[in-house]
């Protein structure tokens, strides 16, 4: 064969390669069509079989279950690509593309031009050989959670679950692995609820800065990752800023098609995990979103109850009409009690939700004191750890939830199955709604929560007095929060009862001498009953 000859069957070998590679890729493009199309269907479907129908009188029948109720204390896992550049935070795949930003500077410096290696690039890198499943929900039984929340996409358009909607997801790429089911199969094998949480909806947008320059993301064979890269506002902005949740109405509204493949992931991610709890992140309050809102809910709640499954779906500042579903606050409180059952998710670490090199993070005691308030308030904490690219959670994470568990072991009585009192706590700290990362709070040994359980009141204090006394001024002498007079003082962890007198000034408990080496002190308070039953058998009135 000539030299000549040689060159061209090279050629045409090459061009066959070509054009079998662009048929197989149309091939799955067709067949995640054709699943979004199907799952659409079910959709259709099952909001018109079960209880609920898509629409908020409707979904105004939902009721939280007892398990959530009772739980308090749940983890949250952003663990994704981002985990592989490690810097800034898990908003790195889009700041990447923003340029003049810390970590469009950081990207072209260590990885070239985003033309030449883009987000994408980094999934090979992504291999999470050391993913242990079980050993991670050891780690958060330990920690004494009771629920486990893995991020099954965020909003750079990476499923971390075997999608049949996108080929960009963790079973096809990157660690070739179902993360989210394994640890489903590792979570209930444990006892312990499950949930996911998706942060699609602002994908929209996410990948929109990468449009203005040469980059890969103006490449059609990656739209599936990136793609719609739509600009961020209406007048085509797209800052490096985090924006305002407040101003929505200001912001480019998706499209039919994109809401289509929202809710048809949002559903997929309901049919194949069955998650006890679902988790949807601040840009469904987008008004585009609404009767997509109402289509999922009413799917999500329909199919729960025809396994006789009690589920929880959270939500953001006013997305959903507040009995349809759970109120989430980011990284902040509340300063008052709640009727309705609400959480508030806050993280570890203080720089990032996702793993970052040098991040800084908050203490067990901080986080201890944050459980404390917030489940006074009628509501839980779901706290977040970001494990790192190869499967391990960092050091000091793993040292905090160990901490916690162990108040927890001692303490929980408090706090598991707990309902709030009246008064959900005194003090001179006034604790009001955090904005992002400064949500740690300084309290005072004056500073005390309450919660009942079992017919007695819970006084947490979170600090220990001085004086080697604690008054505790809402349990005055012939306060009528109570159904009689302060009888029993045990502090949790202890041996024995405490010396206590009720005086016109309020409860006066006499502490140890040894202060226990603990970061909040729970003492349960039991009264004399109503017809002068002996010390226990009284009730403590409950707000719920």
């Amino acid at each position: 064969m000539s030299r000549f000859e040689n060159f061209w069957r090279r050629k045409r070998i090459l061009f066959a390669v070509i054009l079998l590679l662009l048929a197989q890729a149309a091939c799955k493009g067709q067949e995640t069509q054709a699943n979004l199309r199907r799952q659409l269907a079910r959709v259709v479907e099952g909001t018109r079989n079960g209880p609920f129908r898509a629409d908020w009188d409707s979904l105004a029948g939902y009721r939280i279950p007892s398990w959530y109720r009772d739980a308090k204390f749940g983890i949250f896992i952003h663990w994704g690509v981002y985990s592989v550049p490690a810097f800034g935070n898990e908003w790195y795949p889009r700041n990447m593309y923003i340029e003049g930003s810390a970590e469009f500077k950081h990207h072209v410096e260590v990885y070239g031009p985003q033309a030449k290696f883009g987000y994408k690039d980094f999934i090979p890198q992504f291999r999470a050989e050391h993913f242990d499943p079980d050993a991670w929900v050891d780690l958060f039984a330990r920690a004494g959670a009771r629920y486990v929340v893995p991020v099954a996409e965020h909003c750079d358009g990476f499923a971390m679950y075997n999608s049949g909607i996108t080929v960009w997801n963790a079973t096809k790429m990157g660690p070739h692995r179902d993360i989210v089911g394994a640890l489903e199969t590792a979570t209930r094998k444990r006892g312990l609820h499950f949930g996911v949480s998706s942060h699609r909806a602002e994908h929209w947008w996410w990948y929109g800065g990468g449009m203005k320059f040469d980059s890969d993301v103006r490449d059609p064979a990656n739209a599936g990752i990136y793609g719609p890269a739509q600009p961020m506002t209406l007048s085509g902005e797209d800052g490096s800023k985090q924006p305002d949740p407040n101003h929505l109405e200001r912001w480019l509204p998706p499209d039919t098609d994109f809401l289509d493949d929202w809710l048809a992931r949002s559903s997929e991610l309901a049919d194949k995990y069955h998650p006890d709890f679902m988790y949807f992140d601040w840009w469904i309050g987008q008004p585009a979103f609404q009767s997509y809102l109402k289509r999922f809910a009413a799917y999500y709640y329909n199919q729960a109850a025809a396994r006789k499954q009690g589920v929880v779906l959270t939500y953001k500042d006013r997305d959903f009409p507040e009995n349809t579903a759970v109120l989430d606050i980011e990284r902040g409180k509340l300063d008052a009690l709640r009727l309705l059952p609400w959480q508030t998710d806050t993280s570890v670490s203080i720089k990032s939700w996702g793993y970052v090199k040098k991040d800084e993070y908050r203490d067990a005691k901080s986080l201890i004191g944050e459980l404390v308030d917030v489940v006074s308030k009628n509501g839980n904490l779901l706290l977040n750890v970001g494990p790192k690219a190869d499967g391990t959670i960092p050091d000091e994470a793993r040292a905090i939830l160990l901490d916690m568990g162990r108040w927890l072991a001692a303490n929980g009585e408090a706090i598991y199955g707990s309902r709030p009192w009246l008064l959900y706590g005194e003090g001179p700290t006034t604790v009001a709604s955090s904005a992002l990362n400064s949500d740690k709070q300084d309290f005072t040994p004056e500073d005390i929560r309450f919660t009942t359980h079992n017919g007695a009141l819970f006084a947490i204090a979170l600090g220990w007095p001085a004086s080697g006394e604690l008054r505790v001024r809402s349990l005055w002498k012939g306060t009528p929060y109570l159904d009689g007079p302060v009888c029993s003082v045990q502090l949790l962890g202890q041996t024995g009862e405490l010396a206590a007198t009720q005086r016109e000034d309020g409860l006066h408990i006499q502490l140890p001498a040894a202060r226990p080496d603990e970061p909040a002190f729970a003492f349960r308070i039991q009264t004399v009953g109503p017809a002068g039953e002996v010390c226990g058998s009284g009730s403590v009135p409950a707000s719920r």
